[in-house]
């Protein structure tokens, strides 16, 4: 249990560096606790779409990822954000991702982030 509240907390960073350096990618909210409400339910979307289809979609690619060294990857985490963000709309939450290449560089600065806070944050016992 501690191991997932970490995660989705790192993941809440990740994506809050990724809405304040992209303009592209947009949390709205009346107050900053309604933002950092939604910001933690996005998180808890996006901690789902990476546990149940990231792997499925890693899998089906799998040619592509040994063709392409892993960059691959990159795309897969856009196709992720992309779809988080179609799942925040269908749920209500205030979180867009406008376009793919947008995506693109919010899946990269999610990725970086997210490995970084994962280093200094408390893992399991």
């Amino acid at each position: 249990m501690k191991n997932f509240v970490v995660k989705t907390l790192a993941n809440a960073g990740a994506l809050g560096v990724a809405i304040w350096v992209l303009q592209d990618i947009t949390l709205t909210g009346e107050s900053t606790g309604k933002k950092a409400l939604t910001l933690i339910l996005v998180a808890l979307v996006f901690g789902l779409v990476n546990v149940l289809v990231k792997p499925i979609v890693k899998l089906l690619t799998l040619p592509l990822f040994i063709l392409t060294l892993g960059l691959i990857t990159l795309v897969i985490n856009a196709l992720m954000l992309l779809l988080t963000s179609w799942l925040a709309d269908l749920f209500d939450l205030s979180f867009h991702v406008e376009g793919f290449w947008t995506a693109i560089r919010g899946g990269l600065i999610i990725s970086i982030v997210s490995w970084a806070l994962n280093l200094v944050l408390p893992d399991e016992d």
